[in-house]
């Protein structure tokens, strides 16, 4: 293999240059770092996430490149869609650090482990190799088992890092056994390489290896998304981890998933849609309907989460079995919209915890509507763009969806679709039914901080703000994927 490098290249990677280098340069003043500055890694974290999009922002509209060998690729999805996470990420962190006050379990490394996961994202986003794109998804997959288990002093948050370890790795094995067979097939780990190859006159042997790879490529991204039968991780892990982190499992990697699933079976294997297709429709149909149907028996809201955030890969995953640009854009913005109003749900439940108490079961929620209005407020856009009410974003996202899935003909899935998103959204009605139609003698201790305060009300303008421009967001995504 020649290769190649030019020094004009590191141009396109100096913002995944100063986000390692900086979280190398925090690890190192830590180790200095009394209990009582502690939260010099916290503001170092924001700052370092601030000048990272400050840079990405500086490559908007430059021309895609396929550099460092053909192992890393700029180009307006990747560099788009890391500002985006960057953006979540900042105020995941915020999140995080009036979660961890609460809970008194403040560490140094809980926000070095978040930047090396939000590293991880971003080489996954722009990873053009087989192996680039497997070594940022490992990546993040070691720091968010880590994340999990940092509650230490919780048997639950222990219980579901292992688990999410061991099904990780599991997962992670099959996806890299495909890559294998793709590897053996092609001869090559470059996406354009892969991309060439099967578009050729294959024999029998060779097709069926290379649909194998293709099958365990899309099993191990289906585990990440958390597609039915590859689900059952999810509740454990989202009810177990730290409420915070489950913050962050619900909505980034979410969208460096879709990003790996727009390479692999997309660009790298987009020549064999008849063969990845039927599948990923199974897939979408099977996470809808078992998702809706066990979220509806839930009372504990992490689990109701858990279990929605199914239904909604489902949706993705519906749009992305289409094929089409347009299609796989609605997945792409439905991903978005999930990953938004995600981050504001998790926000309120985290600023309504308190020492030992976590507002995680629907019962908590009694009479929050009485005892403040603003929360509840807050909650209900949350929860009423999450069940796709109108005129709210989300219902736009599942709108587009439908419609794309009905332009391809499959009248039938479209009808399973929309009935699913109407017993949906009984489940979420009773978070609402909770918050203004019970009563509750519990009093919440709320701890008056203007920073998590000021950040709520953002992402709730962010969500309403959304739902009035839904074309421009959409016409958005398909700009990325054009």
């Amino acid at each position: 293999m020649n290769i190649n490098f030019d020094l004009s290249q590191l141009f396109f990677i100096i913002p995944e240059i100063f986000l390692l280098t900086s979280v190398v340069v925090i690890l190192i003043l830590s180790l200095f770092l009394s209990k009582k500055n502690q939260e010099t890694t916290y503001y170092l974290s924001q700052f370092t996430l601030l000048l990272t999009s400050i840079f990405l922002l500086f490559l908007v509209g430059s021309d895609t490149q396929i550099i460092l060998n053909d192992q890393f690729i700029f180009d307006n999805l990747s560099n788009s869609l890391k500002i985006v996470v960057i953006v979540f990420s900042m105020m995941f962190l915020l999140y995080s650090r009036y979660y961890l006050k609460v809970h008194r379990f403040y560490s140094n490394e809980y926000f070095i482990l978040s930047l090396l996961a939000i590293f991880g994202t971003m080489i996954m986003m722009s990873g053009y190799s087989l192996l680039t794109i497997y070594l940022g998804l490992e990546l993040l997959s070691l720091s968010l088992y880590t994340l999990i288990a940092m509650a230490k002093h919780r048997v639950n948050a222990v219980e579901a890092s292992l688990k999410y370890f061991v099904l990780g790795a599991l997962s992670s094995g099959i996806l890299l056994y495909g890559m294998s067979m793709l590897y053996g097939i092609t001869g090559s780990l470059n996406i354009i390489d892969i991309s060439q190859t099967t578009q050729q006159i294959m024999t029998d042997r060779e097709l069926l290896v290379l649909n194998f790879g293709l099958t365990f490529v899309i099993i191990g991204i289906a585990f990440k998304l958390g597609a039915v039968p590859f689900h059952m991780w999810i509740p454990d892990v989202y009810h177990g981890a730290p409420t915070a982190v489950t913050m962050f499992l619900s909505s980034i990697p979410k969208i460096s998933a879709f990003v790996i699933m727009v390479r692999l079976v997309h660009d790298a294997l987009g020549g064999l849609i008849s063969h990845w297709q039927e599948l990923l429709l199974i897939l979408s149909i099977l996470s809808i309907v078992l998702g809706t149907l066990v979220a509806i028996v839930q009372t504990n809201l992490k689990r109701l989460l858990a279990y929605s955030t199914i239904s909604h890969v489902g949706f993705v995953l519906l749009g992305f079995a289409v094929g089409s640009i347009d299609g796989i854009a609605s997945g792409l913005f439905y991903v978005l919209v999930y990953s938004l109003v995600s981050l504001s749900g998790f926000g309120v439940i985290i600023y309504l915890n308190s020492k030992g108490f976590e507002a995680e079961n629907i019962s908590d929620y009694n009479g929050l509507a009485k005892s403040h209005p603003s929360l509840a407020l807050m909650m209900l856009i949350v929860i009423l763009a999450m069940a796709g009410i109108p005129p709210l974003i989300g219902f736009y996202s599942k709108f587009y969806i439908i419609q794309q899935v009905l332009n391809a003909g499959f009248v039938e899935l479209a009808i399973v679709a929309v009935i699913f998103a109407v017993i949906g959204a009984y489940y979420y009605l009773r978070v609402i039914k909770a918050m203004y139609f019970e009563t509750s003698e519990r009093e919440f201790k709320i701890y008056n901080v203007v920073d998590i305060k000021l950040m709520l009300i953002i992402n709730t303008l962010m969500i309403v703000i959304f739902s009035l421009f839904p074309d421009y967001w959409i016409e958005f995504s398909k700009s990325l994927l054009s």
